[in-house]
């Protein structure tokens, strides 16, 4: 005859059936663990009942309307503590303690480094003021070699990296808007279209930058093609040259334009160009504790500045 397996090994046992033992366990009765569970009182009996039978143990001697953990229930509940830490830390990654022997390693480029960098790193700082913080401000296409070889534990970046040995995160999305001098007059309008742009002073991005494919591409298919000016490799000095009147740009807005120079306004640009900021680190590893609440707080910070289109 085949070996009868029908017996229960306990292989079944369910989440909130251990997280109700342990709610009676720390309270004593079923009616103030369903209180801590947020649950009904006859759902607490019931679940008990099922993990007995499960198990096929008596977990609780019933004394007085009280439930009185058996020598069993106590060691299930013993076992418990590292099962229920994990789930907190992966549940809550924030919570889990960075260590601060181990320096935290940021990278970014220009733009994000000097225009949104700083406060996320600040809240970071506040929070874990024993971490060391080391942070690189690299051409996007250095970064992403940093990144892949392991130098660098998070990085922040608008670009859209093709690396096999970096892994993309995407935390925002911006849609490309047209920066201008407050008085140039395509200001009094509410959306600027490409053709707005035919001849007009431009100053463009480098060819490097995936960006620039999108915005030519855009331009191309409505026939214009814009004066370029200059081309420039960041986007702070893109509005440096707007400011200096040496043309409009169209740019990623984030971060740029929550601290612009009082000199230049933004306009939405159609068709919309969606752009994504990502946080890049390398393939096959884990984010560490430390890594993890920053990350938090960078989408904390860029949920704050969300508005609009940007």
């Amino acid at each position: 005859m085949p070996e009868d397996n029908s017996k229960n090994d306990g292989s079944d046992i369910r989440l909130r059936e251990l997280r109700v033992l342990r709610a009676i366990v720390t309270t004593g009765t079923t009616t103030a663990a369903a209180d801590v569970l947020g649950i009904s009182q006859p759902a607490v009996s019931r679940t008990v009942a099922q993990l007995e039978e499960r198990l096929g143990r008596v977990l609780f001697a019933r004394e007085g309307g009280r439930l009185l953990p058996t020598s069993e229930a106590l060691g299930i509940d013993a076992e418990l503590d590292v099962l229920f830490n994990a789930l907190d830390r992966i549940e809550n990654p924030d919570r889990r303690a960075p260590d601060p022997t181990v320096p935290l390693r940021i990278a970014a480029p220009p733009t994000i480094a000097h225009r949104f960098l700083p406060g996320p790193v600040a809240d970071f700082s506040r929070r874990y003021p024993d971490q060391t913080i080391l942070i690189d401000v690299l051409s996007s296409d250095v970064l992403v070699t940093q990144v892949a070889e392991g130098r660098v534990d998070i990085a922040l970046s608008d670009a859209e990296p093709n690396h096999a040995a970096v892994r993309v995160e995407p935390f925002r999305a911006s849609h490309v808007v047209c920066l201008m001098r407050r008085e140039n007059p395509l200001s009094a309008k509410q959306v600027i279209l490409p053709e707005d742009l035919d001849g007009l002073a431009y100053v463009a991005q480098t060819r490097r930058h995936s960006a620039r494919v999108a915005k030519d591409r855009a331009l191309a298919a409505a026939g214009v093609q814009p004066r370029i000016t200059i081309e420039t490799a960041t986007v702070v000095s893109a509005a440096e040259l707007v400011r200096e009147g040496l043309g409009v740009a169209l740019i990623n807005p984030f971060p740029t334009a929550l601290r612009l120079d009082a000199s230049l306004t933004t306009r939405p640009f159609e068709p919309t160009i969606t752009l994504q900021t990502s946080f890049l680190s390398p393939i096959g590893t884990r984010h560490s504790p430390a890594t993890l609440a920053f990350m938090a707080m960078v989408r904390a910070r860029a949920n704050q500045t969300q508005k609009g289109d940007f």
